[in-house]
């Protein structure tokens, strides 16, 4: 790694980008490493001090470069061990236009899906669930949260609420949701999805192994049977770094007016 250093570190006044900031210098050089493989995912980094001196920069610029890394998921810092490159994680790619389990969707692709489950259980509704579901505030909902892990990679935290008339033991859920809801006629056959982007907080990025502040994006489901009733209302975080949704979009008019020609 002495060798690598000198290669990498030496050349950050010199790399191109004259007039641009020191740490914004050597955090081209450090992603330039990565993608050339020049370092590779769980490859460690020289010490602040060791890149200091390499580059003959300050500390502190090392400090923000590191740190602008590791918020956007090039770099991880473990506690007491240093900087290391962060794994390379292989992207999933999603429809918008299909409405399945988690399950399903690996199986399809030949990833090897498994649960840990973070909640099972009948609890008082909260308003979101009372509105969405159309609950009393004396009925009960069934709320159902995982970390959704894909080959050994958590992907996904999903957190599904439904009334405890589809949903009446949580429990019996080993695998699919929608499975155990087509046991009891209650699969949904459409839903509306909202998603937005977001950083992860502490929590959630310690669950999907990801640096506190990494990008995610946030899916707010909302699924229906095809009496048009509520079935399912799911808030879900996926990794950022992770996952492409992608939906196909048809032209509107031509097909319903017959103007194409």
């Amino acid at each position: 790694m002495v060798e690598l250093a000198d290669r990498i570190f030496a050349t950050v006044k010199d790399n191109g980008q004259r007039g641009a900031p020191l740490y914004l210098r050597l955090k081209k050089t450090i992603e330039d490493a990565v993608q050339r493989g020049i370092i590779g995912p769980g490859d460690a980094l020289p010490s602040e001090r060791d890149i200091a001196i390499k580059a003959d920069i300050s500390r502190v610029t090392v400090r923000k470069a590191v740190q602008d890394l590791v918020k956007g998921g090039v770099l991880i810092q473990r506690h007491g061990s240093g900087t290391f490159v962060a794994p390379r994680v292989d992207r999933v790619e999603q429809s918008l236009s299909r409405l399945t389990s988690f399950t399903e969707d690996m199986a399809r692709r030949g990833m090897a899906a498994r649960s840990e489950w973070l909640d099972r259980g009948i609890y008082p509704p909260s308003p979101d669930e009372m509105m969405v579901l159309g609950l009393s505030a004396k009925e009960l909902v069934a709320r159902v949260s995982r970390l959704r892990i894909a080959d050994g990679t958590p992907l996904a935290i999903e957190r599904a609420s439904l009334p405890t008339a589809a949903l009446p033991d949580p429990e019996a859920v080993t695998s699919s949701l929608y499975l155990e809801l087509e046991k009891t006629g209650n699969r949904p056959v459409r839903a509306v999805q909202r998603i937005s982007a977001a950083n992860l907080g502490e929590a959630d990025a310690r669950l999907l192994d990801v640096p506190a502040g990494s990008a995610s994006l946030r899916i707010e489901r909302i699924s229906y049977l095809a009496t048009g009733r509520v079935i399912e209302f799911t808030r879900s975080i996926y990794r950022g770094d992770a996952y492409d949704f992608v939906a196909e979009l048809r032209l509107g008019g031509s097909e319903t007016t017959g103007d194409s020609q």
